[in-house]
């Protein structure tokens, strides 16, 4: 068996998910080949790193900080998320990262990026002793809220442009079981917003990345249908929140942040013999 496990972005949604990783780490659920794509893999990294609980005090202590995030910033520096202290003071400061750990994680270990010039995703390894973090960064470089982020000789926007659920380069990879962990409701319709027509005005030198803005909605769309039937038809494993308890995108207070964390933890908690079933692990069911 090749375990793959992939992680939906949202920015402050992905905390779900974080309660989610949580509850695996607990029962040493560990993936062959881990895939996100924005906050899904800027959060992933803990999960690889061991640090049970780091993310949620990370979401409780600094996304209301003043330093982390702010239209000050877009103001200043044209990124919302104030980068020199999310990926720089925060993991090699105040809520250190484990290298070590990380570095020691047998796995395959992607972020799903999306190249300015061809709006095509991009599958990049992350490298584990990065402490600028590039690689994430540029995952999570969402139109507006970003800007482009250069890696080698590329520039990168976040990956959720072109592949917003990265569930399917997991499987290329040869993983013939796959955790896929949503930061929306089952059923949940993405439709056009202002955003996105902001976004398409700001980057029309670049046609590409306009035309993913402009399909993205549908495309999302149509790839939560197909993972719903595969979920179905039993050829994935899918977490999804029941309620986002009124967390946003940039979601800053601590109790919203933690209830959502929580919601997590017990959705996989409340699933987990069914996923130890699909994993062929019922022995390990007490």
């Amino acid at each position: 068996m090749k375990l793959g496990i992939t992680m939906e972005g949202g920015a402050s949604r992905t905390v779900f998910s974080c309660g989610v990783t949580d509850a695996l780490l607990e029962e040493n659920i560990m993936p062959d080949y881990f895939i996100g794509v924005s906050a899904g893999i800027a959060y992933g990294v803990s999960y690889l790193s061991k640090q049970k609980g780091r993310n949620l005090i990370i979401a409780q202590k600094y996304m209301g900080d003043k330093r982390y995030m702010g239209v000050k910033y877009l103001l200043k520096s044209r990124n919302f998320y104030n980068i020199p202290f999310v990926f720089g003071e925060v993991p090699n400061k105040l809520e250190a990262f484990d290298f070590d750990t990380f570095e020691a994680f047998p796995g395959k270990v992607v972020a799903c990026v999306t190249n300015l010039h061809t709006g095509k995703a991009e599958y990049l390894e992350v490298p584990r002793r990065s402490e600028k973090f590039e690689v994430l960064v540029a995952s999570c470089a969402l139109p507006v809220l970003f800007q482009p982020v250069k890696v080698g000789k590329r520039y990168y926007l976040d990956g959720g442009l072109s592949d917003s659920i990265p569930y399917q380069q997991a499987i290329k990879e040869g993983c013939d079981k796959n955790i896929v962990i949503l930061t929306r409701e089952r059923g949940y319709i993405k439709k056009p917003g202002h955003a996105g027509n902001i976004s398409m005005k700001l980057y029309k030198k670049y046609p590409n990345i306009v035309e993913d803005l402009r399909t993205r909605p549908e495309k999302y769309n149509a790839c939560m249908e197909e993972l719903m039937e595969k979920e179905k038809s039993g050829e994935v494993f899918v977490i999804a929140p029941e309620t986002l308890h009124g967390v946003g995108r940039t979601e800053a207070d601590p109790d919203k942040l933690t209830k959502l964390y929580e919601e997590g933890y017990q959705q996989a908690k409340k699933q987990m013999e069914d996923l130890k079933r699909y994993l062929g692990m019922e022995e390990d069911i007490s």
